[in-house]
Order: C-alpha cells, then sequence, then structure tokens
C-alpha cells in the first residue's frame, strides 16, 4: 500500500462490550462520508494497513504494530484509560494520542445512582427474600440528606454529581488539584486532614478517579476505619484504588454497610474469592462502561479530532492526552 492509497481512518480489528468492531467503523463512516475508513479484520491486514496509515483509531496499540507504524501521526484511543498503551514509545516519536473521555459519563452516572439506591433501599434484602417466598417487612434508608463523596471529578465524576442533585445530598468532591473546584457543595484534596473529616462524614463514598501513584491504595485501612459502620463504598474506578484485604477485613467486622464494586484487585475476581459470598456486596463485571451508545459517541471524538487533523489543528485534538 502505497502512502496515497493509506485511509484516512484507520481502525483496528479489537473491539469491546462484546459488540462488533464492525459497529465501530460503520459509525465513523457515518460521521466522515468524505473520507475512507477501513477497518482491518485480521492481524496480517492490520500490519500491512497501519504501515501507511496516518490516523489510527482503536482499543489498544501493542509494541509491535507501532513498531509497523511508519508513519502514524494520531492514535485515537478508544477507552478513557491510556495506561495500557506503550506511552513512552508514543512520545519519543511524537504520536497524537487521544482518549475517550466523555463517552462514559451518561452510563456510568446511571450505574452508580444505581448502585447507591439498591444499597439505600435494600433491594438485595428484598430480592433475598423474594427467593424465599417470604413475605415480611424490613428496613430501609432514605437517600435525601445523606452525604456524597465523590472522589474524581472528571467528566465521570461530574455525570454522578449530576445525576445526585435531584436526590437533596450533600456532595464532597475530592480531587488532586481541589484549587480546581468542582460541581459538589465542597471539595478537598486526596490527603490530610480535610480529606479525613469527609470520609467521616460521609454515608456513600463514589471512587470515580484514575488509577496513580497518589490513588492507588488510597481507600486503605486507616481510611475505611475512618469512614462510619452506616457507609456503603461504590468502586467504578479501579480496583487497586481500594486495599482488597482491608475491605474484606472491614466487611466481616461491620465496618462498612456494604460495597458495589465493578472492579476489583485482583481482576477478575478469582471464583474462591471471599467478596463473593458477602450479602452486602454488589459485584458487576467491569460491566458499568457498557452503553449501545459507546461507539457511536467515540465516533463523534474520532470524526471531530479528523477534521481538525485535515485543517492542521492536530496540536488541538479533543481528549489530547500526548503530547
Amino acid at each position: 500500500m502505497s502512502d496515497t492509497d493509506a485511509p484516512d481512518v484507520l481502525v483496528l480489528r479489537r473491539g469491546t462490550h462484546g459488540m462488533p468492531i464492525e459497529q465501530y467503523a460503520d459509525a465513523i463512516r457515518d460521521r466522515l462520508p468524505d473520507h475512507t475508513v477501513e477497518l482491518a479484520r485480521t492481524p496480517a491486514d492490520e500490519r500491512e494497513a497501519i504501515r501507511d496509515a496516518r490516523f489510527v483509531a482503536g482499543m489498544t496499540l501493542e509494541d509491535d504494530l507501532l513498531e509497523a507504524a511508519e508513519n502514524l501521526e494520531v492514535f485515537a484511543c478508544a477507552y478513557a484509560g491510556t495506561g495500557h498503551l506503550p506511552l513512552e514509545k508514543l512520545e519519543e516519536r511524537g504520536i497524537t494520542v487521544t482518549n475517550a473521555s466523555g463517552v462514559h459519563g451518561p452510563n456510568i452516572g446511571e450505574h452508580v445512582l444505581g448502585s447507591i439506591l439498591y444499597f439505600t433501599r435494600r433491594f438485595h434484602v428484598g430480592a433475598r427474600r423474594q427467593r424465599r417466598r417470604e413475605w415480611r417487612h424490613y428496613q430501609a434508608h432514605e437517600l435525601q440528606d445523606s452525604t456524597v463523596t465523590v472522589v474524581g471529578l472528571g467528566a465521570i465524576g461530574q455525570s454522578v454529581c449530576e445525576r445526585l442533585e435531584p436526590f437533596g445530598v450533600e456532595t464532597i468532591g475530592a480531587r488532586y488539584s481541589p484549587e480546581k473546584g468542582g460541581p459538589t457543595d465542597e471539595v478537598v484534596g486526596l490527603e490530610g486532614e480535610a480529606f479525613d473529616d469527609a470520609l467521616a462524614r460521609t454515608d456513600y463514598l463514589v471512587l470515580a478517579c484514575p488509577l496513580t501513584e497518589t490513588t492507588r491504595g488510597l481507600i486503605d485501612r486507616e481510611a475505611l476505619v475512618t469512614m462510619d459502620p452506616d457507609s456503603v463504598l461504590v468502586n467504578i474506578a479501579r480496583g487497586p484504588v481500594v486495599d482488597t484485604d482491608a475491605l474484606v477485613a472491614e466487611l466481616r467486622s461491620n465496618g462498612i454497610r456494604g460495597a458495589a464494586l465493578d472492579v476489583t484487585d485482583p481482576e477478575p475476581l478469582p471464583e474462591d474469592h471471599p467478596l463473593w459470598t458477602f450479602d452486602n456486596v454488589q459485584i458487576t463485571p467491569h460491566n458499568a462502561g457498557h452503553t449501545p451508545k459507546y461507539y457511536e459517541r467515540l465516533a463523534d471524538i474520532v470524526a471531530e479530532n479528523r477534521r481538525r487533523f485535515d485543517d492542521g489543528d492536530d496540536a488541538n485534538l479533543e481528549n489530547q492526552v500526548l503530547p
């Protein structure tokens, strides 16, 4: 393939959430009718097509594929997180990298709200009594006037806060740079007395932050002990943000009321792991990110960035991570 034959957008073959990658390529084509959009369906197709491609969209970019990409200028990552990419090599070659920030906002916001209501109204207790055909009342809780702390105020954290607004709750935002503020009643940093004080006042703790050196193990034994025994943890961030052993210990000793875990450490969670056995733990298999509109939202970002690339504005792409 010569440079003149290279597609305007090359889509790599790996999909996500069990949705055919053809849907992603078609969504990009719909938005860029005057561009050529090629889907590489086999490993050989990828190696051949990426040699001359300047603009590539995909979930991952393995080292060997990057080496074959002789003319690559933009890699549009289809995940919000980019830690799985060979970022140092991409940076060394001056390749622009974008991510899918914002794509997950509505669906993960809904997942978090559902998880909070699940524990507020104790639907897990109702489901257990239904399975037993046991008509017996139980006590529940009320979300109104609760305090919800959201750790991470990026696109997902903001989406969570927007969906909490009608419920009459107090919100605390926690972020690495609290001086940036946020859509919460107050904002604190991720360390020190202010963060500890927030944990002590929290009824529902939502983790929506990236995994960094600062957030790894952020919710450790000390943090869990600081939380009220009637509080609930919701983790849609990354498993290692929580110390799993400490969480198991607190659940065993009724140190917190429950946990909704869409991510775990380790992940996948082994079949014999004790977290599976707790009645007050809701586990979903890293599923909060699924939405039938995933590829449509991704295609909006990719199409806009391809237009900017055409206009020579490739230093100002939407969701730019590198350089």
